[in-house]
């Protein structure tokens, strides 16, 4: 009898599976873009200008609208520029926003962005009349280590409206070109009314080498 009550012990044991890789198992994901993944940021160097891309939760409104955009600039002259951390350029699209910053490494980028993220999402909370959270997910970061691949940043950047189908004549009123002065013709705003001025050798001066940006350039593909 007890040999045969610790063979139905066994039999039991052995039916049952606890481990290895199962079929909808792990974290899901939130939405149909694969999320940025969790893993140790690239070590930065102080050289380096740094393209930024942050996006917001589905179902906002879009961040091309005046009253946004003013939100937005009010935030991002509230940060100013700081030895460790300064925002250069921006552009905002529809449900994501476009930077290029510098930092002094990796630490600070992180410190400066989540500054940066806290008081723009709480500007747009207080223009929306909501609360919660506002961008989806880890920002993306991709360090610019030549001149050319700062330049095209720059165009992908500041004609990112035209990467999205988007007929815009001239300079996009909803990035920092209106005070860009890196353009081929036209003249540029004299006082910048958001973001600090590059101090980088990349985005001052080194770009420039391979010829100042049109009005009427279109973006190649996102840089990888």
């Amino acid at each position: 009898m007890h040999r045969n009550r610790q063979q139905a012990r066994q039999r039991e044991l052995d039916f049952r599976s606890w481990g290895g890789r199962r079929r909808g198992a792990g974290r899901k994901r939130a939405g149909p873009r694969a999320r940025v993944p969790h893993c140790a940021r690239e070590t930065l160097s102080a050289r380096h200008p740094v393209h930024v891309t942050v996006r917001l939760h589905a179902g906002l409104p879009s961040l091309r609208q005046n009253a946004a955009r003013a939100a937005i600039e009010r935030s991002f002259r509230a940060a100013g520029a700081r030895v460790e951390f300064r925002l250069a350029e921006y552009s905002l699209q529809s449900n994501h926003v476009h930077l290029i910053a510098e930092a002094s490494d990796e630490s600070a980028l992180s410190r400066g962005m989540q500054g940066l993220l806290v008081r723009v999402a709480r500007a747009l909370n207080r223009l929306w009349r909501r609360r919660g959270s506002v961008f989806s997910d880890r920002y993306h970061a991709r360090q610019l280590r030549t001149p050319r691949e700062v330049r095209t940043a720059l165009v992908y950047l500041l004609h990112n409206a035209r990467h999205h189908g988007l007929r815009i004549l001239g300079i996009d009123p909803f990035s920092s070109g209106r005070w860009f002065d890196g353009w081929n013709r036209g003249p540029a705003v004299a006082v910048r009314s958001a973001g600090a001025a590059a101090r980088t050798w990349l985005l001052r001066v080194g770009w420039r080498r391979h010829g100042l940006i049109g009005l009427e350039e279109r973006p190649r593909e996102a840089p990888r």
